[in-house]
């Protein structure tokens, strides 16, 4: 009887692990998609690591003339009190906690060290891919940043009350691009490849899915992937929300009541910028508007458009718009041949009035 319990007992120890094992493998694969589940496997939190422009406070236990604060210099290191120049880049607190407990060693019996860090460097990050203004950002811990697009229009102000984000190192940059991708945002911790997040942002925008925003780190580098493609309802949902700049500047040229630079919310589409500029006048060739885009590598792309005041977000018919586009409004047939005339008149002008003014006053 007591080899049968045991042997129960081991049976039913089996069964359970591997119903455990079965009921872990079906919830990883009915969310294997979920950017949720990667997060949590990928999700790291490194330990902060000095730098120049750091501060430390240094105290020694029952020790006096020790005690100081200390700031990390621009090669890296620090100056301690009877020891000399001390390199702590890319150290620790608890590393350089022990670096400087050693060689205290050398000159004080069983010394106890006690280091805090005061205050912070600036986090020192890149920000690539489909951003308003890619490059190399400064981000401190109270910072307060108004973003505006190229052209100097003003979007959003954005202030950072605590450690920066990846969120926040997004809007430091201006936002995303028409064409960015908020699945596929790849945040790599300084240059190791091996240690890469990809975030997905838009399950928070269309699902409310509560998902990680990762502090950022110097050296730290955050890539905004380009989309594949994106439909209408995307486009209005990230252009509503903090992922975009508040506003763009389009110059909207012709036959419109008022020409000129429209700012207008990001990723409106064609129709909202003739609408800033007043609609169509009477002049407007409405089925051969242009639309003009500087592409990154200098070169122009030139669309024509048949203009739908009604129509919804539409590749063809009426696109979503990026900062620095230009959209031209000819001339219709009519506009264009009453113009010839008036200049091919104008010139015979004052004959015809010098003539006419010279029969009336010569009437009888």
């Amino acid at each position: 009887m007591k080899i049968f319990g045991k042997n129960f007992l081991l049976i039913l120890l089996f069964f359970s692990i591997f119903q455990t094992k079965n009921i872990n493998s079906s919830d990883y694969k009915n969310n294997k998609d979920s950017s949720l589940i990667k997060d949590q496997i990928n999700f790291k939190v490194p330990k902060y690591k000095l730098g120049p422009g750091d501060k430390i406070s240094l105290k020694i236990f029952q020790t006096e003339g020790f005690n100081t604060v200390i700031s990390v210099l621009p090669d890296g290191t620090i100056n301690l009190p009877r020891i000399g120049a001390l390199k702590v880049w890319g150290l620790t607190i608890d590393q350089t906690e022990k670096e400087i407990q050693g060689k205290y060693k050398e000159i004080l019996r069983n010394p106890i060290v006690y280091i805090d860090l005061v205050s912070t460097r600036d986090v020192r990050i890149l920000v690539s891919g489909e951003v308003q203004r890619p490059g190399i950002y400064s981000i401190g811990l109270n910072s307060m940043n108004k973003l505006s697009n190229t052209d100097g229009g003003e979007s959003s102000v954005v202030t950072s009350q605590g450690w920066p984000t990846v969120v926040e190192a997004i809007q430091k940059a201006g936002g995303i691009t028409s064409n960015g991708d908020l699945r596929n945002i790849e945040l790599r911790r300084g240059n190791n490849d091996e240690d890469l997040i990809v975030l997905n942002y838009w399950e928070a925008l269309s699902n409310g899915i509560s998902v990680n925003n990762p502090y950022i780190y110097d050296g730290d580098s955050i890539k905004i992937n380009k989309t594949k493609s994106r439909g209408e309802e995307e486009s209005l949902k990230i252009a509503g929300s903090s992922f975009s700049p508040a506003a763009i500047t389009v110059n909207v040229i012709g036959e419109v009541k008022q020409p000129g630079l429209q700012q207008i919310r990001a990723n409106s589409p064609l129709n909202l910028a003739i609408f800033s500029a007043g609609g169509l006048n009477e002049n407007s060739k409405r089925n051969d508007i242009r639309l003009i885009r500087l592409i990154n590598d200098g070169s122009t792309i030139q669309k024509k458009i048949v203009f739908n005041p009604s129509s919804g977000i539409n590749k063809n018919s009426n696109p979503a718009l990026i900062d620095g586009d230009v959209i031209i409004v000819p001339k219709n047939l009519l506009a264009k041949t009453t113009t010839t005339l008036k200049f091919a008149v104008e010139p015979i002008r004052p004959i015809i009035n010098a003539a006419s003014l010279y029969k009336i006053l010569n009437r009888d």
